[in-house]
């Protein structure tokens, strides 16, 4: 599985991205965690906000911080 937080580097970014590492862990799944910073990378997955999540290369969710109980539920819809 492949996971890819979007965003500049604020910190609701930071935020995302720990979160979805911890999610990660409680469900013991193999996943690669990715911080994308490119804003034309960003851009080509058609956001309108940041941060947002991608798992396995489908946008998840865009403009919010989600917690570990929502990414958790996310990768397990997606297992």
């Amino acid at each position: 599985m492949n996971i890819k937080i979007l965003g500049p580097g604020c910190s609701n970014c930071r935020v995302l991205f720990r979160n979805t590492q911890e999610a990660v862990k409680s469900l013991n799944i193999t996943a690669e965690v990715e911080k994308i910073e490119d804003y034309a990378q960003m851009m080509s997955y058609g956001i309108l906000g940041t941060p947002a999540l991608v798992i396995d290369e489908v946008l998840v969710s865009s403009g919010r911080v989600n917690s570990v109980t929502e990414i958790s539920e996310l990768l397990q819809a997606k297992a």
